[in-house]
């Protein structure tokens, strides 16, 4: 759950390498947000230069409304009705310093 309360300009997640320097900032006006650490990568899928992703190597932040959200009446909503749009803004921002 996220506390930025929708606002796209605020801060909802980062990740960084002290190593390199390099950071992820996520913003977002969803509820929420999903970490995913490649769990199930087993070293069979390679990437540029032929890198094997190996288990637990690499990882991504899936934006998203509350797990559950239409069981659970103090989650915010995710009804949809016909003829209604639906919008959303995720903003990845990636930094070297």
């Amino acid at each position: 759950m996220l506390d930025t309360k929708g606002d796209v300009k605020k801060l909802a997640a980062e990740v960084s390498d002290p190593q390199s320097g390099r950071r992820l900032q996520l913003f977002t006006t969803e509820p929420g947000i999903q970490l995913y650490t490649g769990n199930f990568l087993d070293g069979s899928i390679h990437g540029k230069a032929g890198k094997v992703y190996p288990h637990w190597g690499a990882f991504t932040l899936e934006t998203q409304h509350y797990p559950d959200a239409p069981n659970q009446p103090k989650f915010p909503s995710t009804r949809l009705d016909p003829g209604k749009a639906y919008t959303q803004t995720t903003v990845f921002k990636f930094l070297n310093n």
